[in-house]
């Protein structure tokens, strides 16, 4: 448990919604009202919610089908096409002129994109991706910068019923070799490079590198020349995005598929090295997207502008920087470039220029811009922000009041969420017009959502700490680990024997019912709101010819949240430029977000002396804090002295 995490834990704060603004959910009474309708009428209220929300090629027949739980179905019989429900419908309802993209380069350059041109180019798009061969149920792979072409292109897979799978941009070869593989996909989409602290992150030559090996799946690289950087052009292989498209008409009829055809693959981090392809489906993925778009940001496509600031290559990109608010048929802002570059206040720059309303970002970003001072916003006239939402980790209290204050002005409410990549899309949040918030507590679970901190037999805690599980199935729950069926039950459904989803995190439940993120319980780190498996990392590390063994844990840090801290047995002589080679290493092999913070050589890892590692124990080492663990158990307990003396990275 981090010390950030822990001071929430003492915050009796609370701030009152602000006044003079009906919600969607415009009081806690209606709030409650809904849980009400939920609980009395649980598939009858999900069946209205669908159909008020969702455009239906053929209506579906059943909302729920449990009968092979945990492997849940929603909308039996329903068909329909997600970029339908983001494009089509909204052209068609004469919003075809209302600006659907606003993007933004690092180095100023702004295109705004209107729902029209977006639904030319979607079409355009797709039909290229047919003609290459991709069909229905093929796998694509979208590695790319955050530039309109990265949405244009997972709306065209979704378009044609391909499966997309976005690989974060700053991965490395390594890793988005890893999940080509693993998806067997038939197509990568990437561009030549993207904009990055006033140079160019080059990523055409990652794809090659990548495909250079065993990807024996791929038939074709489609690329974007976005950044004019040098590229290697391989002629029976790569195709030129914009030549592609050219020559395509703008017409592309959206193929209806099933409610339960698959989405999306998002690899994410497991405790077991090997990343999990977490799958979703369409109809009820979509369905929440777009639901806590409007409930969790009082989303208002009509006159909103929503800039969610996290990549593509996350979750949170997927559902909040593409389908939700266009879903929805909003405004939504995509930034290509870092938050400090070219100074503090670029940020605050863009949200002043393009008058955003409702602003979304993590806590890290938060505390990185707190440190540079109050002098970056206040140059900024922020008047038009009227919502404030935190994702990715739990927000220290500091950092909230520094967003309510500083950013905010005190009159914008800060929505602070929890959810995960398997979840789709919020799962607990203050509704910012009808619940009271306090710094640090992501508050109550929305509307249809049954959550619940339980002790070890999954009983539920009134008061106290415990374990985050949740009681009922909900659309946009994941369906599955891509190809592993039996590691999605593993991870989520075996601790409570199938009764609960397991979120894997601890919570505390407060009087009134408040939720509080405690951290992870598993093995997964949440650096600057990305989960990175430890076993991951260790893998990486282990790679290296002089490593003979490592063991990774998180500490608190003020900045990331959780900071990473190696801990490395060698084959040689540690030397002085050793640990800088083995970030280089672990940044290469994973990417730079998994690059150790802190690096400590042993003679051996601290073992118990059936051959399990002592991790609490190096999680307090890590921390520095007291060493509490009974060591007596250790196989050698002079490794403990040892590991205490930090490397310097």
């Amino acid at each position: 448990m981090s010390e950030t995490i822990m001071s929430t834990l003492e915050e009796n704060r609370s701030f009152n919604p602000p006044q003079g603004h009906k919600g969607h959910i415009s009081s806690l009474d209606e709030y409650f009202s809904i849980h009400e309708q939920f609980k009395s009428d649980f598939d009858g209220t999900w069946r209205t919610l669908a159909h008020e929300h969702l455009s239906w090629s053929e209506p579906f027949t059943r909302v729920l089908d449990r009968s092979k739980a945990p492997f849940f179905r929603w909308f039996d019989g329903g068909k329909l096409n997600l970029s339908e429900n983001c494009l089509d419908r909204h052209v068609e309802a004469g919003l075809g002129d209302r600006t659907a993209i606003i993007w933004e380069a690092e180095a100023g350059e702004v295109r705004r994109i209107s729902y029209q041109e977006l639904l030319d180019d979607v079409c355009k798009a797709a039909n290229v991706i047919k003609e290459i061969g991709v069909e229905a149920g093929d796998r694509v792979i979208i590695y790319m910068p955050m530039i309109p072409e990265a949405a244009i292109a997972m709306l065209a897979c979704a378009r044609i019923g391909a499966i997309h799978s976005v690989v974060f941009g700053a991965f490395s070869p390594q890793a988005l070799h890893d999940r080509i593989q693993d998806a067997e996909a038939k197509l990568v989409i990437t561009a030549d490079g993207g904009g990055r602290r006033g140079g160019i992150h080059a990523m055409k030559p990652g794809v090659d590198e990548a495909l250079s090996g065993t990807c024996l799946s791929v038939q074709h690289v489609l690329v974007v020349r976005h950044a004019g950087n040098a590229i290697e052009w391989n002629a029976g292989r790569d195709i030129d995005w914009h030549q592609a498209l050219k020559f395509q008409p703008a017409v592309c009829p959206p193929l209806a598929v099933d409610s339960e055809h698959p989405l999306f693959i998002l690899y994410t981090s497991g405790s077991t090295g090997k990343p999990k392809g977490i799958l979703h489906s369409t109809a009820g993925y979509l369905l929440w997207a777009s639901l806590t778009m409007r409930w969790s940001f009082d989303f208002r496509p009509e006159s909103d502008l929503f800039w969610c600031t996290a990549d593509i290559g996350w979750i949170t990109g997927h559902t909040y920087s593409v389908y939700g608010p266009l879903a929805n048929g909003g405004t939504t802002v995509m930034y290509e470039g870092v938050p400090t570059y070219p100074d503090p206040g670029r940020l605050w720059k863009i949200c002043a220029d393009h008058g955003v309303t409702i602003f979304y970002t993590a806590p890290t970003a938060i505390r990185a811009l707190k440190k540079a001072g109050d002098e970056w916003p206040n140059k900024h006239d922020l008047s038009s922000l009227r919502v404030l939402g935190t994702v990715g980790e739990p927000i220290n209290p500091e950092a909230w009041m520094w967003y309510h204050d500083v950013i905010g002005k005190t009159r914008c409410p800060i929505v602070d969420t929890w959810w995960q990549t398997e979840t789709g899309g919020h799962m607990i949040a203050p509704l910012p017009f009808a619940t009271p918030t306090k710094p640090g507590s992501a508050t109550l679970a929305l509307p249809g959502i049954d959550v619940e901190v339980v002790d070890e037999h999954g009983k539920p805690v009134s008061e106290g700490g415990g374990m985050l599980v949740i009681r009922q199935p909900w659309p946009a729950m994941l369906r599955g680990i891509w190809g592993d069926d039996q590691r999605y039950i593993d991870t989520y459904w075996k601790k409570f024997d199938g009764r609960y989803y397991f979120a894997g995190d601890g919570a505390r439940k407060d009087k009134d019912g408040y939720i509080w993120f405690m951290g992870r319980v598993d093995d997964v780190l949440n650096v600057s709101g990305h989960r990175l498996g430890t076993m991951e990392i260790e893998s990486a590390l282990a790679s290296h010819p002089a490593v003979a063994e490592a063991a990774v844990v998180g500490r608190p840090d003020e900045l990331k949240g959780e900071a990473i801290c190696a801990f490395v047995v060698l084959k040689c002589k540690p030397g002085d430029k050793l640990i800088a080679e083995l970030r280089v290493h672990v940044a290469r092999e994973i990417g730079p977000i998994a690059k150790p913070d802190d690096i400590r050589f042993a003679n051996s890892l601290p073992k118990t002396r059936s051959g399990k590692i002592m991790r609490r124990l190096l999680r307090d080492i890590a921390a520095g804090r007291d060493i509490t663990s009974d060591i007596s158990t250790l196989e050698d307990q002079s490794v403990v002295l040892q590991l205490q003396q930090p490397g310097k990275a």
